[in-house]
């Protein structure tokens, strides 16, 4: 069982920044896809986007392209999730999500399903 630890997020204004970061408690995350998930209330989980073991990031969301980021730490063992601009409408919850094949889906409405573990979920909130 892999488990991932989120931390990062919080309460910030409009075009503020804010990253999220994500860790495997047992081993680095070298070998694996990295999804970036996030929920509304009432809403469902939407992906953002991909970082693969190679470092090469696919993108999900037309709604965070250009302002969103993933990058993987020096020694593999963190992910990063960098948020820029952001709007009220980014408010949700924002998870973390290891794909073990190293690969990010792509072209299938139903991604959440390729990804094998999630982190908790870390809160942002962007409010004046």
């Amino acid at each position: 069982q892999l488990h991932l630890v989120e931390s990062g997020g919080g309460f910030i204004g409009p075009g503020g920044s804010l990253q999220i970061s994500c860790v495997a408690s047992e081993f680095t995350m070298e070998d694996y896809a990295i999804g970036w998930f996030r929920q509304a209330p009432g809403k469902e989980r939407e992906g953002l986007l991909c970082i693969n073991e190679y470092g090469r990031t696919t993108d999900y969301s037309d709604a965070v392209k250009g302002r969103f980021t993933a990058s993987r730490s020096v020694d593999k063992r963190t992910v990063h999730l960098q948020m820029n601009d952001l709007k009220p409408e980014d408010t949700a919850s924002y998870y973390c999500a290891v794909d073990v094949n190293g690969i990010c889906p792509y072209g299938d409405s139903d991604l959440p399903k390729y990804f094998n573990y999630w982190g908790q979920g870390s809160q942002v909130t962007v409010s004046s």
